[in-house]
């Protein structure tokens, strides 16, 4: 493997830093200080800034007016868009419209993808299923009645859900199959209820009672879920990424500058110490990420799937970042939990990343079965 970054990969992170450079944490009510969620909406600002630098594209291929990159550089875009808490479905987005372009139908990519690459039509996944931890295809029922599949049941904490014009819901057959189908938040048999997230964003549970939805909206395709959940999962790890390299440098400054007894708290041995830990989990967590990254952007074979690689990176992503704040409140003593200080921001956000498709647990218990049926050596 060779994990130097090609020039439109750099390219493209460059770009997002230039997009994100304008963004800030607190432009939102504190989560710590409202009831409810704090905003109706994503930042649509921010959304058209993505599209005008092409973004919003960057997996698809050029037919679709994408630049046809992989995702790596969909993680380089995320791990910047964490380090200012962009509030857009980025992750989300790019991943429904990467699963409808490798594994959809013609007439279906040609009247989605073009749109959703200008930002004009807003892709998420209901991809937690009941409870988080349990497979998220197993929340929804789906058997085909005709020229349509019916579903049935409940997925909750769907990200961005108000905002969406499409949700793609992965449900499972009687045949033990698994079908993603792309149902619009106002269809018939289709209910959301809000939900709010640790972060404050507001989120959906969407319930689906004998909701039509038509044979050429459904993606049929064997390994096309297994595909996109192995891909939020790796952009998870990159938002948990960008998150802690930010909590990180904000300790950095604060402990530089904090002085007790005449000196710099950062001095400090305990401090230095701690720090110093914190600095090893993100290079975990960063080796990790692009371990999975390149299993999937390249396809190439391993001793295990790539599920096994995307596993050992949302186990060091959840972890990790999970210490990283915790640390990172620790240092900045009472000012870390000042609501005028956006550390508090930054710590909702990582507890809600580290949760997000499935606690460590849940990955740990993957990559157990993993080793189970592909022994190492």
């Amino acid at each position: 493997m060779d994990f130097t970054f090609t020039e439109e990969q750099l390219a493209a992170a460059e770009a997002a830093r230039g997009v994100f450079a304008g963004a800030a944490p607190d432009a939102v009510p504190s989560p710590a200080l409202t009831a409810g969620a704090v905003a109706e909406d994503f930042d649509r600002t921010l959304w058209s800034r993505l599209a005008d630098a092409d973004l919003l594209s960057l997996l698809l291929d050029a037919e679709h007016g994408g630049a046809g990159l992989d995702a790596i550089a969909l993680c380089q875009v995320l791990r910047e868009s964490a380090k200012v808490l962009a509030r857009v479905p980025l992750l989300e987005s790019s991943a429904a419209a990467a699963a409808v372009q490798a594994h959809g139908g013609e007439e279906l990519r040609s009247r989605l993808l073009p749109r959703a690459g200008r930002g004009e039509l807003v892709l998420t996944v209901a991809a937690h299923g009941r409870t988080g931890h349990d497979p998220a295809e197993l929340a929804v029922t789906a058997r085909r009645d005709g020229e349509a599949w019916v579903l049935e049941g409940v997925q909750t904490g769907v990200a961005w859900a108000y905002g969406a014009d499409l949700i793609v819901v992965p449900a499972h057959t009687d045949a033990d199959r698994t079908v993603l189908a792309l149902v619009p938040p106002g269809h018939d048999g289709v209910v959301l209820a809000e939900q709010v997230s640790t972060s404050g964003e507001r989120l959906g549970e969407l319930r689906l009672r004998s909701a039509r939805i038509l044979a050429g909206d459904v993606i049929e395709a064997d390994g096309a879920w297994e595909w996109l959940r192995a891909l939020l999962a790796t952009g998870t790890c990159a938002l948990a990424l960008g998150l802690g390299e930010r909590v990180l440098r904000m300790t950095s400054d604060y402990t530089g500058r904090r002085e007790q007894f005449g000196h710099p708290i950062a001095t400090f041995q305990a401090v230095a110490v701690q720090s110093a830990d914190r600095y090893i989990d993100l290079r975990a967590m960063e080796a990790t990420l692009w371990q999975a990254a390149w299993r999937i952007a390249s396809g190439a074979p391993g001793t295990l799937p790539a599920a096994g690689d995307v596993a050992v990176a949302k186990i060091w992503a959840a972890e990790g970042v999970r210490r990283v704040v915790q640390t990172a409140q620790h240092l900045h003593g009472g000012f870390g939990a000042d609501t005028d200080y956006p550390l508090h921001r930054y710590h909702a956000w990582a507890k809600q990343l580290e949760l997000s498709l499935g606690p460590a647990a849940a990955y740990e218990e993957t990559l157990g079965d993993l080793l189970a049926t592909h022994p190492l050596g």
